[in-house]
């Protein structure tokens, strides 16, 4: 089996603790890539594909699927992390209010095998209807309220 054959829950990782071919992997290898933060377990820049303007992503540099596999103190500084994120980016993009998001496992709609959590800035009329905020994720269960007026 070739390495781009290799599904991302298995592939072999480096003894550095980075992934072959990972995108987040390469990307924290490369001294040039520009970064929000960084710090002894984790690094902060901007997503690639952004939901909206200033869409942040904060990535541990050990190389790990699942983001509660990491370790105490590697989700202690990640949070660490977006607190300090979040307040570069209310002064740069001065947004209304954020969003953090994981995903974790194909099920979860993870798409990228190294754990990152997302910080996303939220703007008024960014969407239609912001009310359940990650609740939108399935969309026929998010409008709870709805079903709580109903039976009032």
């Amino acid at each position: 089996m070739q390495l781009d054959e290799v599904d991302w829950h298995t592939r072999p990782q480096q003894s550095s603790g980075l992934c072959f071919r990972c995108a987040f992997c390469t990307r924290l290898a490369d001294p040039t890539s520009e970064r929000l933060r960084e710090s002894a377990l984790c690094v902060s820049f901007f997503d690639t594909t952004p939901l909206n303007p200033g869409h942040a992503l904060i990535v541990p540099r050990r190389h790990e699927v699942d983001f509660l596999a990491l370790s105490r103190e590697e989700l202690s500084e990640a949070l660490e992390m977006a607190v300090e994120v979040r307040e570069t980016l209310a002064t740069q993009f001065h947004p209304e209010g954020f969003n953090l998001g994981v995903n974790i496992g194909d099920a979860a709609g993870q798409t990228i095998g190294h754990a990152h959590l997302h910080l996303i800035p939220r703007y008024s009329g960014d969407v239609p209807e912001p009310r359940g905020g990650i609740r939108w994720i399935i969309p026929e269960r998010a409008p709870y309220w709805i079903d709580q007026a109903r039976s009032s």
